[in-house]
């Protein structure tokens, strides 16, 4: 029999990047990306950035790791760019200088931002590199500068070259470490104790302005720009744990005409990561062995699963058929309500699984009284349409059923969208 892969490779997804070339649209990610994943054990597995794949992001499973590296400006509505300060003249002066960046690609935007939020959801391992830093804090709530340049120097007053296009590789600038962070770690054999500083390669025009609250800073340009930072919470590689972005490249820093780097730390963001891709799979795979096996319960424990199976039948009848239909009481309710309670943390599979059985409401006490007061809206009405003639019952019913054609095609596109 032949083996199954995805127990033996571990497989990080990378969101490739669109240009065109020959008058056609091309996908492409950096080699340099590709080459150290697979260089430290882990199999690339591209994601191509076309209209409607965020809606088939189920078929690149199982994800051990995702990279995110590269990419145009993310979409300004997805964060709070309204307090950036700058006229209408200066953007468009922004776009002219940065035309290749800020062709907003809503669709990357949408792919990315899933994948970002999955991997927070479920603790699967995530780097983001430049454009992937700013996609990790966007989808944590923070916020980000349109212009790094415009905007720092003035809050500054000092002015940092963080992009070069003709210089994209052998460009750098100086970046301050802070002290007990993995990238301290990292290139601690290369920094003076005195001034903790690096020379770094950067090729970006944005960068994070508000960082989210679950971040912590690994490193600072000399304008204050945020170079790096991670989840402390969610950083232990050797336990399948890395949630972190670095908005410079170490992957870039090489000596000229060589395949030398800079320090010797530029290469451990990579190997971290994959260690910790390495260790998330593990533990993937071990729970899905445990879960194929089966797990055997004694006979109190089965009575209470199959009345939460029950409780949560009932909840699922009442939405399609009504309570009236179904008579259902609030003790049979009861046990699905006591599960959902003391269960607030669920992974993403838990909750889908639990939707499908008819726990669709988090909060089952306040699921309960709105059954109550539905129960006391349904008399209101039935006493109101009681007074009404046929005629305008006739027209109340079919405007109801037009409203619920309209209903059922707004969720459906929601539901696509999503």
């Amino acid at each position: 029999m032949a083996p199954d892969l995805s127990l033996i490779l571990p497989r990080v997804v990378i969101v490739s990047r669109r240009c065109v070339r020959k008058n056609k649209f091309v996908d492409f990610v950096g080699e340099y990306h590709l080459d150290l994943i697979v260089n430290y054990g882990a199999v690339p597995v591209i994601v191509p950035r076309v209209a409607g794949v965020h809606m088939l992001l189920d078929s690149f499973e199982p994800i051990h790791g995702v990279l995110l590296c590269e990419g145009e400006d993310i979409d300004p509505s997805l964060y709070d760019s309204e307090i950036s300060g700058l006229s209408q003249e200066e953007l468009e002066e922004i776009k002219r200088l940065h035309t290749s960046d800020t062709a907003i690609d809503k669709e990357k935007d949408s792919i990315e931002l899933l994948l970002a939020k999955l991997c927070l959801e479920r603790n699967i391992p995530y780097l983001g590199i430049c454009r992937g830093s700013q996609v990790l804090n966007v989808a944590c709530g923070g916020a980000l500068y349109q212009d790094v340049e415009r905007e720092l120097s003035r809050i500054r007053g000092e002015k940092v070259v963080h992009i070069d296009y003709d210089n994209y590789d052998g460009h750098r600038h100086v970046v301050k470490i802070v002290e007990n962070t993995p990238v301290h770690a990292w290139f601690k054999d290369s920094l003076d104790e005195e001034n903790m500083e690096i020379n770094v390669n950067s090729y970006h025009h944005q960068g994070v302005k508000r960082l989210a609250e679950r971040f912590t800073p690994m490193a600072f340009a000399p304008d204050g720009l945020i170079e790096g930072f991670y989840d402390p919470d969610a950083y232990n590689p050797e336990e399948g744990k890395f949630i972190m972005g670095l908005q410079f490249h170490p992957e870039r820093m090489r000596k000229p005409d060589s395949d030398d780097f800079d320090y010797p730390g530029c290469t451990a963001a990579y190997q971290e990561f994959v260690k910790a891709v390495i260790a998330y799979q593990r533990k993937v795979n071990s729970s899905t062995t445990q879960v194929r096996k089966g797990l055997k319960l004694n006979k109190e424990l089965e009575q209470k699963r199959r009345s939460i199976v029950r409780s949560f039948s009932m909840a699922r009848n009442i939405y399609a058929f009504g309570n009236e239909k179904t008579q259902v009481t609030e003790s049979d309710l009861e046990a699905g309500a006591e599960f959902l309670e003391s269960n607030t943390a669920l992974s993403l599979q838990q909750e889908k699984r639990l939707k499908q059985m008819g726990a669709t409401v988090r909060n089952a006490t306040s699921y309960l009284e709105r059954l109550r007061e539905n129960e006391e809206r349904e008399n209101a009405a039935r006493n109101l349409m009681g007074k009404m003639s046929m005629e305008q019952l006739s027209d109340l019913l079919s405007f109801y059923h037009m409203m619920g054609q309209i209903c059922s095609e707004v969720i459906e596109r929601k539901l696509m969208a999503s």
